[in-house]
């Protein structure tokens, strides 16, 4: 991760945009800039943190993701491999997880990002679902907070994108279900034209403080979409004609 690239979520970071003056300012006779996406589950756990972290703080998580055979590109994972299977390693993926998350949720100050406070745990796992991460998450909280808040929390973010009306902004960034049987890829992955989490399962944690379950369509939350959300964003900033 270059110091001065931003790993964008514009829910979560769009303050980290002021690294391009830093980018342009050391980078003399390049008249560009950089923005990149976070891994495709970075930007599940990310976005989910985010209010927790906001409202709460976040000590620390432990995030286990069932990542889709779609994430693995083309041509993919062999189908003798993943037939009547779970294939408990994805490389380099559980690293980035770890990595990204805290310079994502870390805060700008001058021109360096202050990493977050907090520890992250990955495991990444490849399972025989065609589009759809979904990641079991646990979390100790810095504060108290009640599972009411905790689900609240979740249900009323909304950042920039949403105050701006972007057009593949989803009007609700994070969908809360109640049912003990969600999110679902299936059922859930096209949530916010697939440009919104799923989150549920929100209970208690006999280890940490809370541990929930989260979904997101990893080709256009975690790739394309995401893509074109921070263009957008760039375009309602002035960065990009």
């Amino acid at each position: 991760m270059d110091a001065d690239v931003p790993l964008l979520i514009p829910e979560v970071n769009h303050e980290h945009l002021g690294l391009l003056d830093t980018q342009q300012a050391t980078r003399a006779g390049r008249s560009g800039y950089i923005v990149t996406n976070p891994n495709c589950s970075t930007i599940m756990l990310a976005l989910a943190l985010a209010p927790l972290h906001h409202k709460f703080g976040v000590e620390s998580v432990v995030a286990t993701t069932m990542q889709a055979l779609s994430g693995a590109g083309y041509p993919g994972v062999a189908s003798l491999a993943i037939s009547d299977n779970v294939l408990p390693f994805i490389d380099g993926e559980e690293e980035k997880i770890e990595q990204e998350t805290l310079k994502i949720l870390g805060r700008l100050q001058g021109t360096e990002i202050e990493m977050a406070s907090m520890a992250v745990s990955a495991q990444c796992h490849r399972v025989a679902v065609t589009d759809g991460h979904l990641a079991a998450v646990r979390v100790k909280l810095r504060s108290k907070a009640s599972i009411d808040e905790v689900s609240a929390a979740f249900a009323s973010f909304s950042s920039l994108p949403q105050d701006l009306g972007l057009h593949s902004a989803p009007a609700r960034p994070i969908i809360v279900r109640e049912d003990s049987d969600r999110p679902q890829p299936r059922l859930d992955r096209d949530a916010g034209n697939g440009m919104s989490i799923t989150i549920g399962r929100i209970l208690p944690d006999n280890v940490l403080d809370y541990r929930f379950v989260a979904l997101s369509h990893n080709t256009i939350r975690g790739a394309a979409g995401a893509a074109i959300l921070n263009a957008e964003l760039l375009i309602a900033m002035g960065k990009l004609k």
